[in-house]
């Protein structure tokens, strides 16, 4: 047992069952990542570079495609090298910190829109107050706020994670994932402060969940009353409310299946239901805001027309 302690290199097993196929899957994947990377990039450039959407409600959208572009820079560059590569392994370092990605980006990703549904509360349902509570100083503290939190909860997550002793080598993942890193602890390690930690985080987002669910019971209540409510909720929060349904699905699916679910369907499923929150969200989130929001979807336009001259 004190030999397999000193845990160096974990074996992603995940990848397996896809190897007969990864020069199609490498050249699938690499195109999404750039249009994933692509639509990101675009909205965040727009964003910073046009000063007319210096507003929270844009800022907190360009906070949120930043939080796109690193959680999947946590996963697609190393799984496009394991498709090319006849060996897929992961330093233990690596994995601590790649496990530290995505935890943090789907956490932050909550947060965020939880930002997000409190300034739509403001700006609808107490208008008069929008720009004293949404001043530049407390959005720097809600975006700031959106992302240190997850970043040290999951600090102290892996650095407990860390000291664990380890007997297992396999990860039956395409990514490291804290949850299984726990796992393969040895029976006599202890694992409550790492149980303590998971609940706590768990409870601190089920929170976040109930709080974005209040402010829509607000929004919704608000909008009955006006007609010009409604078109303000209807371009503003529709985009927001796809993105956190979306996002509530996949991340809560996948977190049933993880802890819950069957190793009986077959790896290439598994496969999918792991990735889901990264393949769907981090493309579908730009699509929806440069489409649905008048003043980014004009701006895109005008830069088309512009383009073709």
């Amino acid at each position: 047992m004190d030999n397999v302690t000193f845990v160096r290199i974990f074996t992603l097993s995940g990848i397996n069952e896809t190897m007969n196929y990864r020069l199609t899957i490498f050249s699938l994947t690499l195109l999404y990542y750039c249009m994933i990377l692509f639509f990101n990039i675009s909205l965040v450039t727009i964003i910073i570079v046009d000063e007319n959407l210096h507003e929270p409600m844009y800022i907190l959208l360009c906070s949120f495609c930043i939080n796109g572009l690193y959680g999947t820079t946590g996963f697609y560059p190393k799984y496009l090298l394991d498709l090319l590569s006849s060996s897929q392994e992961i330093s233990y370092e690596g994995c601590l910190s790649q496990a530290f990605v995505m935890y943090s980006f789907a956490c932050c990703d909550l947060s965020i829109l939880a930002v997000m549904a409190y300034d739509r509360y403001l700006a609808i349902c107490r208008p008069l107050h929008y720009h004293s509570f949404m001043s530049k100083r407390k959005l720097s503290a809600l975006v700031c706020f959106s992302w240190l939190t997850p970043f040290c909860i999951f600090s102290i997550s892996i650095i407990l994670t860390s000291n664990l002793k380890l007997y297992g080598l396999k990860i039956q993942k395409l990514f490291c994932v804290n949850w299984i890193i726990v796992k393969l602890a040895c029976s006599d390690t202890d694992t409550v402060s790492n149980n303590i930690i998971s609940y706590a985080t768990i409870f601190i987002y089920v929170f976040h969940g109930f709080f974005i669910i209040w402010t829509y019971m607000h929004l919704i209540r608000t909008c009955v009353r006006s007609t010009e409510d409604r078109i303000k909720f209807m371009q503003t929060c529709v985009p927001h409310l796809i993105s956190l349904v979306t996002f509530l699905v996949v991340i809560v699916f996948d977190l049933m299946y993880m802890r819950f679910g069957s190793t009986d369907l077959p790896q290439s499923l598994q496969n999918f239901i792991s990735i889901e929150f990264l393949l769907i969200p981090p493309l579908m989130n730009p699509l929806i805001y440069g489409f649905k929001l008048t003043k980014i979807r004009n701006k895109i336009l005008y830069l088309v027309h512009v383009g073709r001259k």
